[in-house]
């Protein structure tokens, strides 16, 4: 669509644009003067602001507005005597009337699934053209952003490239388990996943704070019998709640609670605690994040009134989340690496024999490291 503005009108306090498409927005002169698009208000490279908002005028008034032939409009504002330019898509896509707040992380602006639907668009890309093509990485992190997850096949089945495949896209979060994890069964592990028990749908880490928002597993053997993965979308079984009650939604949206790992051996000790709401949603009651893992969560503290309402509001989550709909279930084999958003898709396995072998590597990394790649292969693939 070609954007144009048919007309402006101004007040000392208010700018008004009339679009060619019948639209109008309403910018305030305050709010147009700290968004100064020019050359010495901002660094032309990266947008950054040389402007510090506490030296603006307690009072900006728009002195004087016109429509440029270039299509932008020009302002000159009082007291400063400064003059602006603003081009026409910069105040159409800028403008809160037409447009809402960015939010990569709401489920609103992401396909929700179950296991019927991802079915028939599992997001799986082979690794060398995955490593070759742009437009193949492209195409991955954009499922990692509207599914909440992508599978690579063909990695190298070799400890440590699990490391080269989050180099591709951001940077690995280190936590109290390392760079990496192992995914095996071990004596006296210090965490369920590090044996060969079955383990229930689940976010790693709520007990952090900010919780890891990108998993990586690496699957270098699996000759098991059992040990399938289980990948299940949260924001989906959120809106299923949300949905059969809205009441429990707002509870657990509305209730914090502590999670907590404490890991007691001497060689690697480590003692975690968060206290966040298992459903959080932004300012427009959007979900943005989950948080759920029934072994982690540490004493629950509210008062005894409150007490049936959210275990009510819990439970309701927990059934919601152990429904064989929701339910993505496979295999891994060897050479296949699943990356994924913790914050949004939970993760669970069945329980494996003691024969044969199963490992896999974990490592964690986020999602703002992904999606600013995605954004840039996005501008360098539309050149």
């Amino acid at each position: 669509m070609d954007i144009v503005i048919e007309s402006i009108e101004h007040s000392a306090e208010l700018l008004t644009v009339r679009w060619g498409d019948g639209a109008r927005s309403r910018f305030h002169a305050l709010w147009l003067r700290d968004h100064c698009q020019m050359p010495e208000s901002r660094n032309a490279a990266n947008g950054q602001r040389y402007l510090d908002v506490a030296a603006l005028p307690e009072v900006v008034a728009i002195a004087a507005a016109s429509l440029r032939g270039d299509g932008a409009v020009e302002l000159l504002f009082q007291p400063e005597g400064h003059r602006s330019v603003y081009p026409a898509d910069w105040l159409r896509e800028s403008c809160f009337e037409l447009n809402a707040p960015h939010d990569d992380r709401s489920a609103a602006g992401k396909t929700l699934w179950d296991a019927a639907s991802i079915a028939a668009q599992l997001p799986r890309y082979a690794w060398d053209d995955y490593r070759q093509r742009p437009a193949t990485q492209c195409a991955a992190l954009q499922s990692l952003q509207d599914l909440g997850f992508f599978l690579l096949g063909g990695v190298p089945p070799r400890e440590r490239m699990l490391l080269e495949v989050i180099g591709s896209f951001g940077f690995v979060r280190e936590t109290n388990y390392g760079e990496l994890f192992e995914v095996r069964s071990q004596v006296d592990a210090n965490n369920l996943a590090f044996t060969n028990l079955g383990l229930g749908a689940h976010c790693d880490n709520p007990y952090r704070d900010p919780v890891p928002s990108i998993q990586v597993l690496h699957c270098l053997s699996n000759t098991v019998d059992g040990g399938e993965s289980v990948l299940l979308d949260g924001f989906r079984a959120a809106a299923l709640l949300g949905e059969e009650s809205p009441g429990h939604f707002d509870t657990l949206a509305g209730t914090r609670v502590n999670f907590r790992f404490c890991d007691r051996s001497p060689q690697s000790g480590a003692d975690l605690r968060s206290r966040v709401a298992m459903i959080e949603c932004n300012e427009r009651g959007e979900v943005i994040k989950v948080r759920y893992n029934n072994r982690s969560i540490d004493t629950l503290l509210m008062p005894a009134e409150r007490v049936p309402d959210f275990y009510a509001a819990y439970r309701h989550y927990a059934q919601i989340l152990q429904r064989e709909s929701l339910m993505l279930v496979f295999k891994l084999a060897e050479g296949d690496c699943l990356v994924f958003d913790n914050t949004r898709v939970m993760h669970a396995r069945r329980a494996f024999s003691s024969g044969g072998s199963r490992h896999l590597q974990g490592a964690y990394s986020d999602l703002d490291g992904a999606y600013s790649r995605l954004r840039v292969l996005r501008r360098e693939l539309a050149k």
